[in-house]
C-alpha cells in the first residue's frame, strides 16, 4: 500500500507487503507474530543486505513466532533453530485496543553475545509495556557469522560487513511504513535492548543509514567489545579453518550456516580452554559490530562524544553485579588465585593501580569476586556510564540508572547480575523461565518495582524523560532500581587509562 502504510480492520492488518491477522491472547491486546520485515537472507541473498520480503495474497496468520537466526542454544521457554528454518526476519507487534490515536512505538532488539536468542523469549512479551501505552514491536535479525562475520570481498563485492545491523534498520524501516495501522506513532519511536541488543542500539545512534527511523534509545547493559576490521577478518580466518574451509567468499558461502555455527562454537570452546589465548579466554565472544568505515563509520564512544546522535534522547541501565551470571552458567573462565588475576588484569590491560582499588573495596572477598567485579565493570558497567556521560558532553539528553535489587526468596542467589533487570522492565516476573534471573518467585516489593520500571521506560518512550534528573556539567546523577533503600556505592577505581576503543587482533 502506499502513503500511510498499513491499516486495520478488526484483527486484520493490511501492510504494504499483505495482510496480516493478529489475535487477542488477552481482553485488551492484540498480538502479531511473525511478520516479515525482510526476505529470507539465504540462498543468492545470503551474506547481503536485507530484501524487501516478497508480497503476500490471502492473510497471513499472526499466531506464532517467526523461525529463529542459525545459533546452537537452546534457551527455556523458546524455539531452537534447525536447519532449513529461513524466513527468520520477522517482527512482532503488541498493540492495545485500537482507539484511534497514535501511541509512542518501542522497538526492542534482543541480546545474546550477537550470537544467540531471539524476540521470541518468554519475557519479551509485549503485553505489559503495551499496557502502558505503548505500541512493543521486537524482531529477530542475523546472528553470529550470518550477521556479523566479516566475508571476504566486503561492501565492493555486496558482501558487507554488520549485516544484523543492517536487519535492524531494515526492521525500523518497516516499522516507519507500516506501524501507523498498527496504532503506533512513526515519528515517536524508541529502540530498545539489553546486552549486545543495547549496544546494536548504540551503534544504530551513529549510523547514518538509520538516521530519522528513531526519536530515543534505550540501552541496557550495553557490552564493550566492538571490533575492527582487522580482528573481524582473523576471526573469519579462524572459523574457516575450523570449518573445514579456504578464507574465500565462495568457500564461506558454499559452507551451510550449521557447518559455520558449529565452527564458530569450535573456535569459542578453543578459547575457553586455552588460558594463554588472551582476553577471549575470559570472553569468548567472537562476534560484535564492525567498525568498517561504511555501514558503522565510528565505535559508538567516538560517535556519540563528537555529537553524531546529540538529538537522540539516551537512557542507560546497568546492573550491580553483572558478571556473577556468566560466572554462574558457566560461560566466563574462573579466576581464583592472585596470579590469575594479575595475568587477567594484564590481558585486559588494567593497571595494578585498578586491581588494588577493587581489592581495597572488597576486603574480605575471594579473588572470584574481585575478578567478576572487575570484569562486569569492564564489559559492562564503566561502558554504560561512558555511553551515556559522552553523550551528555557532546550536547545530547542522556539518564543513567543503575539495578541493584537482590532476591529475598529462601536460598536465592544474592545478586544483582546481568539480565536480571529485563523480566522487571516488560513486567513480566511471573513467569518460570524468569525464576533463575530473578532469583525465585516475585514479591510484592519485586511488582511495585516493576512497576515503576515499566512506567520509566513508558514515559520516556513518549517524551523522552524518564523521572530523574539528565546528566550535565553539574550533576551526575545515576537513579537506583531497587525494592528497598540500599547504599549506593560502587566501586571508584582508577578507570580513566582504560581503553575502550574498537578491538584489534
Amino acid at each position: 500500500m502506499e502513503g500511510e502504510g498499513a491499516t486495520a480492520v478488526g484483527h486484520v492488518f493490511a501492510t504494504r507487503y499483505g495482510a496480516v491477522r493478529g489475535h487477542r491472547r488477552v481482553p485488551d491486546m492484540v498480538a502479531i507474530l511473525g511478520i516479515p520485515y525482510a526476505a529470507p537472507p539465504f540462498g543468492v541473498d545470503r551474506f547481503r543486505e536485507p530484501r524487501a520480503p516478497a508480497t503476500w495474497t490471502g492473510i497471513r496468520d499472526g499466531a506464532r513466532f517467526g523461525p529463529i537466526a542459525p545459533q546452537s542454544a537452546r534457551l527455556p521457554g523458546t524455539p531452537g533453530w534447525s536447519p532449513g528454518d529461513e524466513d527468520v526476519l520477522t517482527v512482532n507487534v503488541w498493540t492495545p485496543a485500537l482507539a484511534g490515536e497514535r501511541l509512542p512505538v518501542l522497538v526492542w532488539i534482543h541480546g545474546g553475545a550477537h550470537t544467540f536468542g531471539s524476540s521470541a523469549q518468554p519475557d519479551f512479551d509485549g503485553v505489559v509495556l503495551a499496557r502502558a501505552g505503548l505500541v512493543v514491536v521486537t524482531a529477530n535479525h542475523r546472528l553470529g557469522f550470518e550477521g556479523f562475520g566479516h566475508v571476504p570481498g566486503g561492501a565492493s563485492a555486496g558482501l558487507p560487513d554488520n549485516r544484523g545491523l543492517l536487519d535492524q534498520v531494515a526492521a525500523l524501516r518497516w516499522v516507519r511504513d507500516n506501524i501507523a495501522g498498527f496504532g503506533g506513532d512513526p515519528d515517536n519511536v524508541t529502540v530498545a535492548g539489553q546486552s549486545s541488543g543495547a549496544t546494536a542500539a548504540a551503534c544504530l545512534m551513529v549510523m547514518d543509514r538509520a538516521r530519522g527511523l528513531f526519536r530515543r534509545v534505550i540501552a541496557h547493559s550495553p557490552a564493550a567489545p566492538i571490533h575492527s576490521r582487522e580482528l573481524a577478518a582473523a576471526t573469519t580466518a579462524e572459523v574457516a579453518a575450523a570449518a573445514g574451509c579456504r578464507v574465500t567468499a565462495e568457500a564461506l558461502t558454499a559452507a551451510t550456516p550449521g557447518a559455520l555455527v558449529a565452527a564458530c562454537d569450535r573456535v569459542v570452546d578453543d578459547y575457553r580452554r586455552n588460558p594463554h589465548s588472551g582476553r577471549r579466554h575470559y570472553d569468548p565472544v567472537i562476534h560484535a559490530p564492525v567498525v568498517d568505515g561504511d555501514v558503522l563509520p565510528a565505535d559508538p564512544l567516538t560517535g556519540l562524544a563528537d555529537g553524531r546522535a546529540r538529538g537522540v534522547d539516551l537512557l542507560v541501565c546497568h546492573t550491580a553485579e553483572e558478571y556473577w551470571l556468566l560466572d554462574a552458567v558457566g560461560s566466563s573462565a574462573k579466576v581464583t588465585t592472585e596470579r590469575q588475576l594479575a595475568v587477567f588484569a594484564a590481558d585486559f590491560g588494567l593497571s595494578e593501580d585498578l586491581v588494588t582499588a577493587y581489592r581495597a573495596a572488597m576486603p574480605q572477598a575471594p579473588v572470584l569476586d574481585v575478578y567478576l567485579a572487575i570484569l562486569g565493570e569492564v564489559m559492562f558497567g564503566e561502558y554504560s556510564r561512558r555511553l551515556a556521560e559522552r553523550h551528555a558532553r557532546a550536547g545530547g539528553r542522556a539518564f543513567l540508572s543503575r539495578f541493584t535489587r537482590r532476591p529475598s526468596a529462601p536460598g536465592a542467589v544474592p545478586r544483582a547480575w546481568h539480565c536480571a533487570d529485563v523480566p522487571f522492565a516488560f513486567g513480566n516476573l511471573d513467569l518460570d523461565e524468569v525464576r533463575f534471573l530473578i532469583g525465585g518467585p516475585p514479591d510484592d516489593a519485586d511488582r511495585g518495582l516493576s512497576q515503576r520500571m515499566v512506567r520509566a521506560w513508558a514515559v520516556f518512550a513518549a517524551g523522552g524523560d524518564p523521572g530523574w534528573p539528565h546528566l550535565d556539567d553539574t550533576s551526575r546523577h545515576t537513579h537506583i532500581w531497587d525494592t528497598r533503600d540500599r547504599p549506593h556505592a560502587p566501586v571508584h577505581a582508577p578507570w580513566t587509562d582504560v581503553d575502550f576503543g574498537p578491538l584489534h587482533p
